[in-house]
């Protein structure tokens, strides 16, 4: 049996979104990502040039069945600074925040806030992750 090559990263995630519209206005107008294609008016694809993120309206009547769990989902920037001023721009435009920035042990700072469907999402410099996406 061949061993696969290693993967190139976690660079696509899709989320059932009720409000699809205000989903895409968080994602496209504060956070930056651009439509990369929009198949119909029920699901969107965005992108920052790295990733993919595809928002599909929640189906009437969906009910979610498993024990699949999300925590959060995490946006890379440049450096330590840049996480302050995306917490002081995300504020100013009355995003809800889970917590403040902060240093982490590893050197890495970020915090948290929610997207306008209740996901946590994480704005994070991590060195490892930040210095090779630049």
């Amino acid at each position: 049996m061949i061993t696969p090559n290693p993967a190139l990263g976690l660079r696509h995630i899709a989320l059932f979104v009720k409000d699809l519209e205000a989903c895409e206005g968080f994602y496209v107008g504060l956070l930056g990502m651009t439509v990369e294609w929009r198949p119909d008016p029920d699901n969107v694809y965005l992108t920052s040039g790295h990733d993919n993120l595809a928002l599909h309206r929640m189906p009437t009547g969906f009910t979610s069945s498993g024990q699949q769990r999300l925590d959060h989902i995490g946006f890379i920037v440049e450096s330590p600074q840049q996480v302050d001023v995306w917490y002081d721009f995300l504020r100013a435009h009355e995003v809800p925040m889970k917590t403040a920035p902060r240093t982490h042990r590893d050197g890495a700072r970020s915090f948290y806030c929610l997207d306008p469907e209740g996901v946590t999402v994480q704005m994070i410099y991590h060195p490892p992750l930040s210095k090779n996406s630049a």
